[in-house]
């Protein structure tokens, strides 16, 4: 008999033994009554089976009805009939002989005869395994009849595996601390992992709902309130290669009951700045939802949809002053709402501006991008250059609503300044940001706007340039390598956008420079941009495969890749869907056309190499799109283990790891460990978990 054949027997003798459970307890007299367990399911019978010349008499109705068989009983001859696809059964009472046929040319005798008991025909149990193709074993510690309707073997388990903090029958209503107990050296020696698993006994499948690497630690579980009845806890132990070893179960009966709580302000306390609020919850949420509730009454005012399972960071604005309510709204995933007691808070926030794009005590002499950040509604912005020797002030520019501005100080205004904003709400009231003071060290310049270091120029490409003297004209050229210089375009207007198309004999490696006169008659030269020019055909991302056969080609590799790591299949493939826009976009060499075979977008290099592909980088405060390797593979499958090594390995991603057997708690783990910059990146991970169904993929037998 093989290991897998051996462990899944042990894993099903732990789960009819906890469901062996309903409704006796673990241990019973020798006069208890006898328990009968089909498929997973304790049932109860009046009268109860018994024993009889030590064989273990069922009631023969009750057994084949629970087994899909038809049942048919003639007073008369004192005879009952069951059909069960082509299986066949007729037997008398009082008589040992049972025919398997209609003929009653196949026949087979009882271990003791049928009997009527209160007007119910009991059989031997094991007259159920060779009439309609079930197994059937005796549990001795429980007086546990257990038969499983599918013929499956289930013999008993080593019960070396306990979990000690949950009791058999346990209604479980929230967060629940899960222990295992090992009572055999060797196993826990063996034992890398263990698992608890929440089962269903009719399917001896569920999901993982707690793990670690320590028998001896105690395992936080959320339990999900889309999970409601009997169900069978399980506890499986893993060896180094994810093995399974032995386990212990018990059953349990689900009715959760979500309860959410807020913290991070006092009830009555006064908030003036940031506060850290923190949702408590009981259950598995899929987010929540911080909502503010006027005092008086009125509808909430959503504030942010956030993390369920770490702090928000949350700074009031003036608009928010007042007397007000707080409450955490946790949600599950079937759309449920749960509300936190609202929390009473006064709110008295005073009005702040402040200055964004330089550091305080830094030197600009290149062109920097200025903002404007306040914590009320805004009308008007100016930006203002303060010289603190004199008290004077310039305003470098003036928007009708907080924009950024972007600018290139002159030599005029070199020395030691201050940076202000100046800010005009709503109502007319003015504010001014604290200065923040700079040295300007600016030369006569000019700098190309348009393209950025390392960019590739393929097809039309603008050219636009900002200087800070005033101009004559300006040209834009090519260098290279060389030296040797080739004018692209330009103009009277030194300001204005041009358009420049490569030509055939244009590709290759260049600096880009631009070339202006001044009104002095001076001539400024910008700096030199390294560039690439192609005038070639340019490949884009390509499919991997139909987008309506990816979400069955990724469960695929999610699977195994679960089994073997316990990493949740489902957070597995709506990355891998996110990432790939559903396998329609995976990276390939914009130059030769090369498939990386990348379903994650890692750079670097891979197994195959690497591909080159468009990623983006910011110079002087704008953003270009530039060349960057990214990882190739030889196959998808090399792709799809590469990035699970990643998750498994990184010091970074040690949070998520110690989530990763739930989807949802794993989506918001990521984006806490910084794997994602999008503030939504885990809200987008479990939509698609829920609106295609992937916590199915969670569901799995234990081995």
């Amino acid at each position: 008999m093989g290991f897998h054949m051996r462990m899944i027997k042990k894993f099903l003798a732990g789960v009819m033994a906890a469901a062996a459970l309903w409704p006796a307890g673990p241990a019973m007299a020798a006069t208890a009554p006898v328990n009968l367990v089909i498929d997973g399911i304790g049932v109860t019978s009046d009268p109860a089976p018994f024993i009889q010349q030590n064989r273990t008499l069922v009631p023969l109705r009750v057994v084949f009805e629970r087994l899909g068989a038809e049942v048919d009983w003639d007073e008369a001859t004192r005879t009952v009939t069951a059909r069960r696809g082509d299986r066949w059964v007729s037997l008398r009472v009082d008589d040992t002989r049972a025919c398997l046929s209609e003929d009653c040319s196949r026949t087979t005798t009882l271990d003791v005869p049928a009997r009527i008991v209160d007007d119910r025909t009991f059989v031997p149990v094991r007259f159920v395994a060779e009439t309609l193709g079930a197994f059937v074993d005796w549990n001795p510690a429980t007086r546990t009849a257990i038969i499983n309707g599918d013929g499956s073997p289930i013999p008993a388990g080593s019960g070396a595996v306990t979990i000690a903090t949950v009791q058999p029958g346990q209604t479980i209503t929230g967060a629940t601390n899960l222990q295992v107990q090992v009572a055999d050296g060797n196993l826990a020696a063996q034992a890398r992992e263990v698992r608890f698993f929440l089962v269903r006994p009719e399917t001896g499948r569920g999901p993982v709902v707690a793990r670690g690497g320590s028998l001896n630690a105690s395992y936080h579980w959320l339990p999900d309130p889309a999970e409601s009845g009997q169900r069978i806890l399980f506890a499986g132990l893993y060896d180094a290669q994810g093995r399974f070893l032995d386990g212990g179960s018990v059953p349990v009966n689900m009715a959760v009951a979500p309860a959410v709580s807020l913290a991070g302000v006092p009830a009555g306390g006064q908030i003036a700045s940031a506060v850290e609020l923190t949702a408590h919850v009981n259950f598995r949420a899929t987010h929540v939802t911080y909502e503010l509730i006027p005092a008086g009454g009125g509808p909430a005012t959503a504030i942010a949809d956030a993390d369920p399972y770490g702090p928000f960071s949350w700074t009031p604005q003036v608009g928010h002053n007042g007397a007000w309510s707080l409450r955490a709204v946790a949600h599950d995933r079937l759309g449920r709402s749960y509300p936190s007691p609202a929390v009473p808070v006064s709110i008295a926030v005073e009005p702040r501006v402040s200055l964004t794009g330089v550091a305080a005590g830094s030197t600009v002499q290149r062109p920097v991008t200025l903002g404007a950040a306040a914590n009320f509604p805004v009308q008007e912005v100016r930006y203002v250059l303060r010289n603190p020797a004199t008290g004077g002030e310039e305003v470098l520019a003036a928007y009708g609503s907080a924009s950024q501005h972007r600018w290139l100080p002159h030599p005029g205004q070199n020395g030691s300044r201050e940076l202000v904003a100046v800010v005009v709400d709503t109502a007319g009231n003015t504010f001014r940001s604290p200065g923040v003071p700079v040295t300007i060290n600016a030369a006569p310049s000019v700098f190309i706007e348009t393209v950025g270091p390392q960019q590739v120029l393929a097809g039309t490409v603008d050219l636009r340039a900002m200087a800070n003297v005033p101009l004559t004209g300006i040209s834009y050229r090519l260098v290279g390598p060389s030296g040797a210089q080739r004018v692209l375009t330009g103009g009277a207007d030194a300001l204005a956008t041009y358009k420049w198309t490569p030509a055939a004999g244009d590709g290759g490696q260049w600096q880009l420079q631009a070339v202006a006169t001044t009104a002095d008659g001076a001539t400024l030269t910008s700096e030199a941009l390294p560039v690439r020019v192609h005038t070639g055909r340019l490949y884009s991302a390509q499919p991997v495969i139909a987008k309506d056969q990816f979400k069955d080609f990724a469960a695929a590799l999610a699977g195994p890749s679960q089994a073997r790591t316990g990493m949740s299949a489902a957070v597995q493939v709506a990355q891998a869907i996110l990432e790939t826009g559903w396998g329609q976009s995976s990276p390939v060499d914009k130059y030769t056309g090369q498939a990386s075979n990348n379903l994650f977008g890692i750079k670097g290099e891979g197994p195959a190499g690497s591909v080159i592909s468009n990623t983006w980088e910011e110079y002087h405060g704008v953003v270009f799109r530039v060349d960057a390797a990214f990882r190739a593979y030889h196959s998808l499958q090399q792709s799809w283990d590469d990035h699970k090594s990643l998750l498994l390995t990184r010091p970074r991603y040690e949070q998520f790891r110690a989530v990763m057997h739930d989807g949802i708690q794993g989506a918001w783990a990521l984006r806490r460990a910084g794997y994602a910059t999008d503030s939504q990146y885990p809200v987008k991970l479990i939509n698609l978990m829920k609106q295609h169904n992937l916590f199915d993929l969670e569901v799995v037998p234990p081995l």
